[in-house]
Formats: C-alpha cells, sequence, structure tokens
C-alpha cells in the first residue's frame, strides 16, 4: 500500500493529517474461515490546504480491491426504486432519443441501466469486477469489464461513438487515479453529451458523523467545492445538483463540456458549504473528535445489551460496517452472527472481527433479542423485512446517523412513513 505524497485532485503538497484509525484490513475481504490469515493496512485521513479535499493518506491496489466483488446492487430493494427516481430524473436533464446510447462506468449488474433499457435506450456498462461483470451479462446487461480511464474511454469512443448520457455512480471516491478517470470521462462526452455524477456527500458526512464510510475503498470525501475544481481541470461545468438518498446522503452533480446556464441549485450548495464550514480543516479535526466519543457512547449501548443478557445479532455485513466494528473493537464477543442478504457473503466472516455471516432465515430462526443495524443507510428497508418476514419485535440498535441509539421497528417505521 502506497502513502500519498501530494493531493488525489490538485496535487498541492499541503496535507493535514486529522483522524488516524490505525490499521484495518480490507473492508470487503471477508475470510472463508476465522482462522485465515489476512493484510492490514493503514487508515487515515487528511485535509488538502489548497483544494480542501479530504482524502485517505494511503492507496491500495485497486485490483485487489475490485476485480472480484461481494456488493451486487440488485440485492437492495432501496437501489432498485431509486434506480427508477434516478432515471426519470437524468432524462428530464437531457434530449436523450434512442439514436444514441446511455453508458455506465462502475455499471455493477446493470440496476441503474435497467429502467433506460426498459424505455427502450441502448445501454452500455463498464465494470472492473468479474465476477458482476458475469452477472450482468448474463441476465442481459452489456456490460465490458475493464478498469475505466483514459485508455478504455478512447476505445469505447472508437467503437460505439459518444454516448448521450455518461453515468458514474458512487465510484469518484473509489478511483486511485482521479486525473485519468476525469479524463476519460470528458473524452466520452461531446458538447451535447451529460454527465450525471453521484457522490456520497462530504457535507453529510461531515454533519451526520458518517465515519463508517471511510474505508480502504473510499480514497476520497468530495464536498461541491472540492469536486468542482477537478471537473473544471478536464472542461466539465456543473449546471444542476439533485438529492440521492444512496449511501445514507449523496448528491448527483449533472455536468457538461460546455458552460450553460446554471440552476440557482448550484449556487445554494455552494452557499451553504460555505456557512457550514463544510471545507474548513477545524470542522474535520471536530469530526474526529466526535467519531471518538460515538464510539463510546455505541459500546454503552451494546455493554447494557450484554450485561441484560440479550442475544444480539447484526444485519448488513456492509464494507462501512467493517469500519465500524473494527474501530469499535466489536467481535463475537458481543454479536454472535450477522444476516446479510447477499449470497456472495454467506459463510464468510467479517475481515478483522471474525464474526459469521448468514443469510437472514438462519440467523433469524435464532431468536435474537437485539438485531444491531450495521447497514443503516438501508434502515427502512431492513425494518420492514425485519417486521413483515420474522415478526421480529425486538429491540434495534441504530449507530448512525448522529448518536447511536436503542430504537423499536415501529419507531423506525413511524418516522419514516412521517417523512
Amino acid at each position: 500500500m502506497q502513502p500519498i505524497e501530494k493531493c488525489r485532485a490538485c496535487e498541492g503538497k499541503k496535507l493535514k493529517l486529522f483522524f488516524d484509525f490505525g490499521i484495518q484490513p480490507l473492508a470487503n475481504s471477508l475470510l472463508k474461515n476465522p482462522n485465515e490469515f489476512e493484510k492490514s493496512y493503514p487508515l487515515s485521513l487528511s485535509w488538502c490546504e489548497d483544494c480542501n479535499l479530504v482524502q485517505l493518506n494511503h492507496t491500495a491496489d485497486p485490483k485487489e480491491l475490485f476485480s472480484e466483488y461481494v456488493w451486487v446492487t440488485g440485492t437492495s430493494s432501496t437501489a432498485k426504486m431509486y434506480s427508477q427516481v434516478f432515471c426519470s430524473e437524468v432524462l428530464k436533464r437531457s434530449e436523450a432519443n434512442e439514436n444514441r446510447y446511455i453508458l455506465e462506468v462502475a455499471s455493477n449488474d446493470g440496476t441503474f441501466l435497467q429502467p433506460f433499457l426498459n424505455k427502450g435506450f441502448n445501454v452500455l456498462g463498464i465494470d472492473p469486477a468479474q465476477n458482476i461483470v458475469r452477472i450482468a451479462n448474463a441476465s442481459g446487461m452489456p456490460t465490458i469489464c475493464g478498469f475505466f480511464g483514459r485508455g478504455l474511454a478512447r476505445e469505447i469512443i472508437d467503437k460505439h461513438g459518444y454516448p448521450q448520457i455518461v453515468i458514474a455512480r458512487n465510484v469518484l471516491p473509489h478511483v486511485a487515479n482521479l486525473h485519468d478517470f476525469i479524463e476519460g470521462l470528458s473524452l466520452c462526452m461531446d458538447d451535447d453529451s451529460v454527465l450525471a455524477l453521484e457522490i456520497h456527500y462530504a457535507k453529510v458526512i461531515l454533519e451526520e458523523l458518517h465515519y463508517d464510510s471511510i474505508y480502504h475503498e473510499h480514497l476520497c470525501y468530495f464536498s461541491l467545492k472540492s469536486v468542482e475544481k477537478l471537473l473544471n481541470a478536464f472542461s466539465l461545468f456543473v449546471y444542476d445538483i439533485a438529492e440521492s438518498p444512496i449511501s445514507g446522503g449523496s448528491i448527483v452533480l449533472y455536468a457538461k463540456k460546455v458552460k450553460v446556464r446554471e440552476e440557482e441549485t448550484v449556487q445554494r450548495y455552494r452557499d451553504i458549504e460555505n456557512v457550514g464550514m463544510t471545507n474548513e480543516l477545524s470542522s474535520w479535526q471536530s469530526f474526529a473528535n466526535r467519531a471518538f466519543q460515538h464510539r463510546q457512547q455505541l459500546l454503552n449501548i451494546i455493554d447494557e445489551e450484554v450485561k441484560s443478557h440479550r442475544h444480539i445479532v447484526g444485519y448488513g455485513a456492509s464494507a462501512r460496517s467493517s469500519t465500524l466494528l473494527n474501530f469499535c473493537g466489536i467481535d463475537t464477543g458481543q454479536i454472535s452472527v450477522i444476516a446479510d442478504q447477499s449470497h456472495l457473503k454467506h459463510k464468510r466472516f467479517t475481515p478483522g472481527t471474525c464474526i459469521p455471516i448468514e443469510a437472514p432465515d438462519d440467523v433469524m430462526n435464532s431468536k435474537p433479542d437485539t438485531v444491531f443495524i450495521m447497514a443503516w443507510n438501508f434502515l427502512e428497508e431492513i425494518a420492514l423485512i425485519l417486521k413483515n418476514d420474522y415478526r421480529f419485535k425486538g429491540r434495534l440498535i441504530i449507530p448512525f446517523p448522529h448518536p447511536p441509539k436503542i430504537m423499536t421497528i415501529e419507531e423506525v417505521l413511524d418516522g419514516y412513513y412521517k417523512r
């Protein structure tokens, strides 16, 4: 794993370390057995004085992270429902016609391309995970296996021409070579093309204390200010912004290669970041301090459950839960097993903490008293599964956002339906 010597975006050398998680395993490197040797690497954050980008100080090998992958988008009903909304929002902001195709970078199993395909558009996906690409192609979703950048972009344009729409969802923070990737996006676009770029929003991470989103796959944590500077360097200009529920709070940036009239939303986001000090080092230093306080609060809750002899299981062996478990030192002494809907994770063990992962039916048949919602960004979806499929009436530990808490399913769903 290589330490960085300059900012990943602007190449400035004024990097300020503000949060050190210590040594952690790769978040998605699930173990086949609890005695398996596993590698661990430094995990820490710095802030760039020149462009204000928050970023990891070390870079893992992308091939080790992404050539085989365990997250399948289609396993989430939340993602499937949002894919329909996303499709409508993208089409509203473009003049797409069926004569030109739609390209998605890091398309996973093609869940977010499917609504476009259903509307009669030609689509093409790109993803580096060989196992996921096989799943996509087997389902009829045309997908290329490869790491996207300027080289692959040129090949695509030579073979398929310019797409009408380029989609890059939840991928930019994973990219080791930002300049190669953004240049690739720019090369794929002509003056009529629209880029829809979705990122887990740094302002939300900061304010709602999403420190569990920090792991080796996520190299950067973008605000509008830091990502705009990067996009502008490759003649990409943001003209509109929309919110997304993915990752617990994301934004979708719409950009073109020519400057067009900005929607008022764009300046509003800039102003909100300024007022909220989203891009200030002091805010991120406070974030680190609050994370340590949160850890103690969560451990206090779990200790009380254990002392009360309540049987605790987890739900959602997500990548973000790996950071949470390892940072807090939670293992089989507190949580016996974790349920997950992805069959690719079953009979595996969590990295660093060696908690077994099983199918939800098997886990819930053990009649737990308390369910620790680790994939809390899918809280309502999981609450409905627990209520409808398992008639669960016990307690839920909700770690985020903000302070951790104990809730019932009724309290969760009451809050959800009153939104």
